[in-house]
């Protein structure tokens, strides 16, 4: 699992569309298509284009960034500890998750007069369960049912 480091990755991947929700998180994904082997070009073209996914994503691989505004969590403690587990939980469902660039984005803040610590325990298991939640609606999304 590659993880987005530029703006315009991330950009690309919340332009990509929701997927996924939960009341505090969102996911955002953008699916990359393989590089298409082509034959050779004529002499008059030098080549084909690069697409904008290819240039910005040079592995096809899952990419992964955690979005965590000040807006929503006002305590850098905090927002580092949001984005620890959103990073350690998809690496759990990392095998389950289509090639493609994805986000995840907090979306509301996690009241502070229930969790007083910014790195509680109880924080941090709120954190993880509507994390699995949120993979675990992405994973079922992207799985069309089979009826035989």
């Amino acid at each position: 699992m590659q993880r987005l480091k530029t703006r315009p990755q991330f950009q690309a991947a919340l332009a990509g569309g929701t997927v996924s929700r939960t009341t505090h998180f969102a996911l955002h994904r953008l699916t990359l298509t393989r590089p298409a082997d082509t034959p050779l070009a004529p002499a008059e073209h030098t080549g084909p284009a690069p697409s904008s996914e290819q240039a910005l994503f040079d592995l096809f691989d899952i990419w992964l960034g955690a979005m965590v505004p000040k807006r929503w969590a006002k305590r850098a403690v905090t927002r580092n500890a949001i984005k620890r587990q959103i990073y350690n939980v998809s690496e759990h469902f990392g095998d389950r998750l289509p090639v493609a660039a994805h986000v995840v984005r907090l979306r509301s803040t996690f009241d502070r007069k229930q969790f007083i610590s910014a790195t509680s325990e109880h924080l941090k298991l709120a954190v993880r369960q509507e994390l699995e939640q949120l993979f675990e609606r992405a994973v079922r999304s992207q799985t069309p049912e089979v009826r035989a």
